[in-house]
């Protein structure tokens, strides 16, 4: 009963708009904004489980990775065979690809053969089919005049679902589009092509790439665009592929630089994600094929089904008696008689009504005008729905890739192949009208590709030549920077030697050796409140340090931080220590303490000449500094000096009782021994670098006294001064050291410190641009400006916490515009630089434990190193290479690093306490 009154029902719309009739039988196709927008979120969410190893095994969606790491740059070239392997037939190609021309202008000239595979060999056994494609490369070698004896690079593209273990290994998941051959399934595909190869004897090929077609869709549109970062298919089947952060991809080790991750999207859906949006006509096309429950999200999309569905249609809505007057065909009711180019023909501008009555009429219906109408409205509905869930699922990928990238607006090109874009003559403009208005601050160019999946294996093989090839050239661009153990070993002995040459000469040496006239380290037992000064870099702190009296180990420091602009770091000593006494001036002023005549040391971290604690001539500038009148001159006097003219020309009285003039490293070690009795070596790792460490007199042949010990300022900056590293300095060194304000001297320093790293990172650069291996070969004003690399670019860049995304907003910021590969290969170039100052810094300091411990006569040495500098404390790695190297070459030397909380400063306070218990001044 109920069904008569359907019919009644729908026997009284006959006489409405064709159309309108239609749109109410499929409403349910018919999709609008918040529904795409919904589905967009779900595949979003299904793109995240993908990736995720945790939740990989369960996802419907695999996310496979590639292994294809980068796309195209126009610096491909080669010659190439490819094979083309996903559909009734099968193309076997040779490739020429041209450096730099695109293939717009014949950068990629290729000449095919097609090959028909019997139907046979579809659900045949997977070495017959093999065979047969090994057989069809051999003809087309014949017939092409390609000698067999030579050796030939292959790229193979295999347009089915492989889980890949590198670029030229992927085991099958499974068959689909009709096939159903056996024995393959869980395997190698391309060992089962190298098999095939063999067996058919004579050919000296070498696979080196497979790839899905979506992928190498991909790579031919980005031989043209290099903004081309997405792959489509929409064909027979349909697929997505795209570029994404290899951080983000758990199926693969490494999180640096980028992978194209092919999506597999077809079976998006299968585990119900799509149930509510899925019709009585798709799950009658699902349970119809070759994979009932399987691929949902492509049987609603893909050239395969769009046509069979129309057919469920329009054979429903007969039945029901909206169509051909009741009247049912036995065509209409077979399976398979309307084809995705017949819905293609029936939407066609000018000829689809025609079209669609000339269908409908072969399938032995006669069509009034608005049968006509009707079913080409079906067609209408059924692959407007395809465009808008591709759509829906591009949306999806896209903005993952905006919001993975942290922008606003997103500029980006899709590569699009398959029968169903090329052919369909509305299924293009719908797509890319859908995909603007879901992602309207995406800037999207959809580029069709030309011969896609045949030409892109190839280009996927020219990329991973042209990466091997600049692999080759950036590993011996920055080989000379990574030193081995040997060279380790030969830096280790050099710094011994002059260590002990230092100590022995009275004369001028590399390593000056500088003796301080600190003889002790603190016990803990110095009270009372003390001045100290700290120059040392870019800023003056002045410090008043109060020990606890009775208290040990407790102290309370309050210090004031001033600015040395450079005019006066690289003027006259006179406005040098002019502006030292006015900082020392506003400091007393500030604490209140003018008219206080505090026991003051001065940490003055340039080398001196000492011939007592309180009095110091210059050896010279280091770190930037270069005020005139200053070197060979006591820098004790000239504060004394600028005191006085201060109170002369500022009618005030301050004085200072200067007790002890000071080097960093000394007042870093002082202050660490306040904490571990163990301290007996300072360390300083930033701006400059040096070392301090206490000496038995009886070694010190700059000194009359021999009983007892006193610290070493040994100034190692200067190692290979004398040339002793020649054989680890490389040419970027030299410019490093020719554009230095002081040519030759301080070698080692320049190798190891903050002050020069950066620079030293900017040479490196430089060369790898001209050689055409970074930034497209473009050599930028910025990047031929000496200082703008600095060295704290390092610390950021190499931070295992900062995505490439963000290494490239940083060389942004210096005027270096950057790809991804760009970024990987310049957080090498800085990894490789400050690994190697870290090692050099390693090598010197065991040489100074195991002289240390030998001069001791001891089988193992344990001691406590006091370190202080922004290198050491802020970039993530240099202090573990630092520390890992020294253990490695002193390994009877058991040392632990100790950071300095107050720093040099306070140690120059600590020293004025223990010279004032020496002489008895309590």
């Amino acid at each position: 009963m109920l069904a008569v009154h359907l019919v009644s029902f729908f026997f009284s719309k006959l006489q409405e708009d064709p159309t309108k009739k239609v749109d109410r039988f499929l409403y349910a196709m018919r999709l609008h904004d918040d529904q795409l927008k919904d589905i967009s979120a779900r595949f979003q969410a299904e793109i995240k489980k993908g990736l995720s190893s945790e939740s990989n095994a369960a996802a419907t969606v695999k996310m496979l990775p590639t292994h294809v790491r980068s796309t195209p740059d126009g610096k491909e070239k080669g010659q190439f065979l490819a094979l083309d392997l996903g559909g009734s037939k099968f193309k076997v190609l040779q490739v020429k690809v041209r450096e730099g021309m695109g293939i717009r202008r014949g950068g990629v000239e290729l000449e095919e053969k097609t090959y028909p595979i019997p139907k046979e060999l579809l659900v045949g056994r997977g070495t017959e089919l093999f065979d047969h494609v090994s057989k069809s490369l051999k003809d087309f070698m014949h017939v092409r005049n390609i000698s067999l004896e030579k050796k030939h690079p292959l790229a193979f593209t295999f347009s089915f679902p492989c889980d890949h273990s590198s670029l030229d290994q992927g085991l099958l998941l499974n068959w689909s589009k009709n096939y159903r051959v056996r024995g393959l399934q869980g395997k190698d595909v391309v060992q089962t092509l190298r098999d095939s190869i063999d067996r058919s004897g004579d050919m000296n090929i070498e696979v080196l790439a497979m790839v899905n077609d979506t992928v190498a869709t991909m790579m031919t549109c980005g031989f043209d665009d290099n903004f081309c970062e997405v792959g489509l298919i929409i064909g027979t089947g349909t697929n997505a592929c795209y570029m994404e952060a290899l951080c983000h991809i758990d199926l693969v080790e490494g999180d640096e630089g980028r992978m194209c991750v092919n999506t597999e999207w077809g079976a998006f859906g299968d585990d119900g994600a799509l149930n509510e949006f899925i019709t009585e006509f798709d799950r009658d096309v699902d349970a119809a094929s070759n994979n009932p429950g399987k691929q949902i999200f492509e049987k609603m999309i893909s050239g395969m089904y769009l046509g069979e569905l129309v057919r469920l249609v329009v054979l429903k809505m007969a039945k029901l008696g909206l169509l051909f007057d009741g009247r049912v065909s036995d065509a209409l009711r077979t399976k398979g008689k309307i084809t995705t180019a017949h819905v293609a023909a029936m939407e066609q501008y000018k000829d689809g009504l025609k079209n669609t009555k000339d269908i409908l009429m072969e399938l032995d219906l006669s069509p009034s005008s608005d049968d006509c109408v009707a079913v080409q409205h079906v067609s209408t509905i059924v692959s407007f729905r395809s465009s808008n869930l591709v759509a829906a699922g591009l949306a999806a990928i896209l903005s993952r890739i905006k919001q993975n990238r942290n922008l606003r607006t997103l500029r980006i090109t899709v590569g699009v192949d398959g029968t169903v874009y090329k052919t369909h003559p509305q299924y293009p403009k719908r797509l890319h009208k859908v995909v603007r208005r879901l992602l309207p601050e995406c800037h999207v160019r959809f580029v069709l590709s030309d011969s896609g999946s045949s030409k892109g294996a190839a280009l996927v093989t020219a990329v991973a030549q042209r990466l091997a090839s600049q692999r080759k050239k950036v590993d011996e661009a920055l080989s000379p920077l990574r030193l081995n153990q040997e060279q380790l070993q030969l830096v280790k002995a050099r710094m011994r030697a002059g260590l002990e040459t230092g100590l022995k000469t009275k004369g001028s040496s590399a390593i000056k050796m500088l003796p301080s006239f600190v003889y002790r380290t603190p016990d803990g037992t110095e009270r009372g409140k003390y001045l100290a000064l700290d120059l040392g870099g870019t800023n003056f702190r002045a410090l008043l340090v109060n020990f606890k009296k009775g208290l040990q180990q407790n102290s309370r420091v309050y210090h004031k931080i001033y600015a040395i602009p450079l005019e006066i770091m690289q003027g006259t000593g006179e406005e040098l220590f002019d502006h030292i006494a006015q900082c020392v001036s506003d400091f007393l002023d500030y604490m209140g303490m003018k008219k206080a005549r505090l026991p003051a040391g001065f940490t003055f971290s340039f080398p001196c000449e000492q011939t007592a604690l309180d009095t110091g001539t210059l050896v010279s500038w280091t770190k930037g500094y270069k005020a005139t009148d200053c070197e060979g001159h006591d820098i004790v006097n000239m504060l004394r000096e600028a005191i006085k003219r201060r109170n002369v020309s500022q009618n005030t009285e301050f004085d200072l009782d200067i007790v002890a003039l000071v080097n960093d490293t000394v007042g870093t070690m002082m202050s660490c021994a306040y904490e571990d009795p163990r301290c007996e070596i300072g360390l300083i790792a930033g701006t400059g670098t040096n070392v301090c460490y206490m000496e038995d007199l009886k070694n010190i042949k700059k000194t009359e006294q021999k009983i007892g010990k006193m610290c070493i300022n040994t100034e190692w900056g200067g190692l290979g001064d004398d040339g002793s590293l020649d054989e680890i300095i490389t040419p970027y060194d030299h410019e490093v050291n020719q554009n230095s304000i002081n040519p030759g001297k301080q070698r080692f320093e320049k190798l190891t410190s903050g002050m020069y790293l950066g620079e030293v990172v900017r040479q490196v650069l430089l060369d790898l641009t001209r050689e055409g291996l970074l930034f497209r070969g473009h050599v930028t004003e910025a990047l031929k400006t000496p200082g703008i690399f600095e060295t704290k670019y390092l610390s950021q860049i190499e931070s295992d916490r900062l995505a490439l995304l963000q290494v490239r907003a940083i060389l942004q910021q210096l005027g270096l515009d950057s790809n991804c590969d760009d970024s990987i290969i310049v957080k090498e170039v800085c990894g490789v630089v400050s690994r190697r100052a870290a090692q050099l810094c390693g090598a010197g300091m065991a040489a100074l434990v195991d002289k240390i411990r030998e001069n001791r006569g001891l089988d193992h040495l344990n001691i406590t190193v006091g370190v202080d500098g922004a290198l050491y404390k802020l970039h993530p790695h240099f202090s573990q290479v630092l520390q890992e190297t020294a253990r490695v070459l002193a390994p009877q030397c058991h040392v632990t690093f100790l950071l300095s909380e107050e720093g040099s400063g306070k140690g120059a306070a600590l020293i004025s306490a223990v010279a004032r218990q020496r002489h008895g001044q309590k």
